[in-house]
């Protein structure tokens, strides 16, 4: 499927998505906001991707924010129609049966924060600069930030940072939580790439099932986490990956996971 504001690519297993604007610095519009859904839907039923990076084209930004000329047109009714989408998209970046890793180069304010926080794992190069800044423009998250912020860092940090606005660097989102690892630049692509390469290695189904019940812990009692944790573990025993791991693990052999 071509694309207007999209790159993708595939490569052993690996589907990249690249938010191809770099004169608006990847911001999101209407537009990009329905090709990425339609991207993120396209490589889950692809047999022949196991795991996708997000990111930004350049180096400037993974993406710079909301287009703030749509944003200027908003009322009411449409600024609440706006947001659903973009939350509709994070909805499904961060519920997709296969992992997805934000490979945050550059600015990623607003909804770039927004979306880096809907992916499962984020790696910030280190001239990443992340915030929520929508306070300064008289708005709030949209997306999401409210949200998974506040679940991700804490609430009183997530308070902090979308109050005042302020954007700050990837050190600092490291040291709060906010991003997993922080790598040089240069070594953006490549650590995202090999960090893809072993969850790749794993049995996809296990990774499904795993992604399934960390979300729904999150907005459950630990009690009933554990139950929802305990069904999909039954699940997994049920597929013939677990018998392929088993069997290899006692035989000490590599597995060949089918993903069934």
């Amino acid at each position: 499927m071509g694309y207007k504001n999209l790159l993708t690519q595939k490569q052993d297993g690996v589907g990249w998505i690249i938010i191809n604007r770099p004169d608006k610095l990847n911001a999101l519009n209407s537009k990009t906001i329905k090709e990425l859904y339609e991207a993120f839907l396209s490589l889950q039923e692809s047999p022949d991707v196991r795991v996708i990076i997000l990111t930004g084209s350049g180096e400037k930004a993974f993406i710079a924010g909301a287009d703030i000329s749509e944003l200027a047109q908003l009322e009411f009714s449409t600024g609440k129609d706006y947001v659903l989408e973009g939350q509709e998209l994070s909805k499904l970046i961060e519920n997709l049966r296969k992992p997805v890793i934000a490979a945050i180069n550059g600015f990623a304010l607003g909804g770039g924060t927004e979306m880096a926080l809907a992916c499962h794992v984020r790696i910030a190069s280190d001239n990443a600069k992340m915030g929520q800044p929508e306070v300064k423009l008289g708005l709030i998250p949209g997306f999401g930030g409210t949200q998974r912020l506040a679940r991700l860092v804490g609430k009183g940090i997530a308070m902090e940072l979308i109050l005042t606005g302020r954007i700050i660097d990837a050190q600092e989102a490291f040291r709060i939580g906010l991003v997993n690892r922080v790598v040089p630049q240069s070594e953006l692509r490549p650590c995202c790439d090999a960090l893809a390469k072993e969850m790749i290695a794993n049995a996809p189904l296990a990774l499904e099932y795993a992604i399934k019940a960390i979300n729904i812990g999150l907005d459950k009692s630990l009690g009933e986490g554990l139950l929802n944790e305990a069904e999909l573990f039954g699940k997994c025993c049920e597929t013939e990956d677990s018998k392929e791991g088993t069997k290899a693990f006692l035989e000490k052999k590599k597995a060949h996971f089918q993903g069934n």
